[in-house]
């Protein structure tokens, strides 16, 4: 039972991509680069609110990923059964 390939969906690589840079953004401003920028972005809430937001694209970009495998899986299923 070999599966398809299958293309990775533009709304993975939207929220992937967005992750990675709210997770880089946000190590950025727990190192503290952030406040010479703006007084709020000085906090280390401020870093850690990023990096919790990054860590959510992140891991929500995989439901397209999954879906997109599944779809690929059942039509791989389909063409053996015909």
């Amino acid at each position: 039972m070999g599966t398809r390939s299958y293309r990775w969906p533009l709304s993975a690589w939207i929220m992937g991509l967005s992750g990675l840079t709210c997770l880089l953004f946000g190590l950025a401003l727990l190192l503290g680069i952030g406040t010479g920028l703006h007084p709020l972005l000085g906090s280390s809430g401020a870093g850690l609110a990023i990096v919790v937001s990054g860590v959510a694209l992140v891991g929500s970009a995989g439901f397209p990923l999954v879906i997109a495998r599944l779809t690929a899986q059942e039509e791989a299923g389909a063409d053996e059964a015909q």
